[in-house]
């Protein structure tokens, strides 16, 4: 039976790891994900869980301690943001390459400089290479149900890759909200343990070796597999967890989608807000949709190209500037899966909201308005644009 509670997102996340009982959590604070690990050492003080709590000297150390404590045997947890993921940076790919399911909380905040504690994606987007399963919610119940769905996927034996679960900073992760969690017994009976094929201590292996070109490309290849086989474990997963708790997931959602003219492709929280502006313009008979993206790593090309395909124009918007004046992530991602499309739709990237800029409504209904003129000239001129600068 589900327990109803009012929870920040940062203290869900940590009810969920509290849930799964974790070998290790290795962390080092950083805002805004400091309350995750602060939260949880609570537990390890009162005893509610027999984890191995490892206070680090940095963020690069804590992810070190979690890729050996998962080489070990041991499931391990951390969380972080920012700069913090920018100084894990190097063990991301170690993390990944070593195929050692860690799994880790990153509180979006956006990269200094200039320093800047508010919420955007220019972290986790940063490493979106790295190897890493990303996906993102745009809500408590999101963030919490995440961790524990990306548990399952990371340690499948088909994937056994770490799992980073994104959330906005402040906007997510200290705003207190309406949550349904699930009973201890079922999270430890939907998670189960934690018993890897290969670890350190339990048999004779090596992780993390010296590999010349005779073995490196090979194992480049291998790893790529289990991303993609983390798309058909994340729908697998996604079923089952339905069945326990009736909360539908799936790699993406749509919103009034099915008839829609006009669409927005957004990441987050930003989709409330979408979704409240969608309703509004189709109170006055505008056509308009939403694709919000739950899952960015490994990216559901065919899936997204087949929602938007019948579409006249496609507004993306990021989170985050790739500074190259083609397209940031989300939108040079949206682009490549629309390219085989017989008819595409005309394409926008919109940038938005850096360093916690707020996005209203009125920004909204602007692309929109935005898109109908697309549509009503024939063209896009101005593909890369930027929403809601002040100098506007």
């Amino acid at each position: 039976m589900a327990k109803k509670d009012k929870l920040s997102g940062n203290e869900a996340v940590a009810i969920a790891m509290r849930q799964i009982n974790p070998g290790v959590v290795a962390a080092f604070p950083i805002t805004p994900s400091t309350e995750v690990p602060q939260y949880f050492a609570s537990f390890v003080n009162d005893g509610l869980v027999d984890t191995e709590f490892v206070p680090v000297e940095s963020e690069h150390s804590a992810m070190s301690a979690s890729i050996a404590a998962s080489a070990a045997g041991a499931r391990a947890m951390t969380a972080t943001s920012s700069n913090g993921l920018a100084l894990m940076y190097e063990m991301l790919y170690i993390a990944a390459s070593s195929r050692t399911p860690v799994i880790m909380s990153c509180v979006n905040r956006t990269i200094s400089g200039p320093l800047n504690i508010h919420n955007d994606h220019s972290d986790s987007m940063g490493a979106r290479d790295a190897g890493w399963i990303q996906v993102y919610g745009e809500t408590n119940q999101e963030a919490y149900d995440n961790l524990l769905i990306g548990t399952r996927v990371a340690e499948d034996p088909s994937v056994m890759l770490p799992f980073m679960n994104c959330y906005d900073g402040f906007i997510t992760s200290h705003s207190v909200e309406n949550i349904e969690l699930m009973e201890d017994d079922e999270v430890k009976a939907f998670v189960g343990d934690y018993n890897p094929q290969y670890a350190l201590l339990k048999s004779p292996v090596a992780y993390g070796p010296f590999a010349h070109h005779t073995y490196h490309y090979e194992t480049k290849r291998h790893q790529a597999e289990g991303m993609k086989n983390a798309k058909a474990a994340l729908v697998k997963y996604y079923a089952e967890f339905e069945k326990i708790t009736g909360r539908h997931y799936d790699l993406f959602e749509t919103y009034k989608l099915d008839d829609a003219e006009l669409a927005i492709v957004v990441i987050g929280s930003t989709a409330g807000t979408a979704k409240y502006t969608v309703d509004r313009l189709r109170e006055k008979g505008v056509k308009a949709g939403l694709l919000k993206i739950r899952v960015f790593r490994p990216f559901p090309k065919e899936e997204i190209a087949k929602a938007l395909k019948d579409v006249k124009a496609v507004a993306v918007m990021d989170k985050t500037c790739s500074l190259n004046d083609a397209g940031a992530p989300l939108f040079l991602e949206v682009r490549s899966a629309l390219y085989d499309l017989e008819t595409r739709p005309y394409l926008v990237n919109y940038i938005y909201g850096l360093g916690g800029r707020d996005v209203k409504t009125s920004d909204i209904e602007s692309v929109y308005r935005d898109l109908a003129d697309i549509v009503k000239a024939g063209r896009a001129d101005d593909v890369y644009r930027y929403l809601g600068l002040a100098e506007e």
